[in-house]
C-alpha cells in the first residue's frame, strides 16, 4: 500500500506487458484532505483471485499532475 506524492519519468531497456486485472476505486476524506484510492485485484493465477492485492492513493495535487502527464503522453 502506498500514497504517491511524486513521479519521475524513466527509460527502461526491457518492458513487459502485465496480465490484466480488475480494479476498484474510492474517494475519501481524511483530516480535511480528499484522496483517490485504486485497489487492484489479484490476477487469475493468484491464490485469492479478485481479492485486493495493491492499494494506491493520491491526493488532489498529485491527481492534477497525473492527469497532465496522461494527457501529454497519450493525446498530444
Amino acid at each position: 500500500m502506498a500514497r504517491i506524492t511524486s513521479i519521475e519519468k524513466i527509460t527502461m531497456d526491457k518492458n513487459t506487458k502485465h496480465d490484466e486485472v480488475s480494479a476498484t476505486y474510492c474517494i475519501f476524506e481524511k483530516d480535511g484532505e480528499k484522496y483517490f484510492q485504486i485497489d487492484t485485484c489479484g490476477s487469475q493465477g493468484r491464490e485469492h483471485v479478485g481479492q485486493p492485492s495493491q492499494k494506491i492513493q493520491f491526493d488532489g495535487e498529485f491527481a492534477k499532475e497525473l492527469v497532465s502527464l496522461l494527457i501529454n503522453e497519450f493525446w498530444q
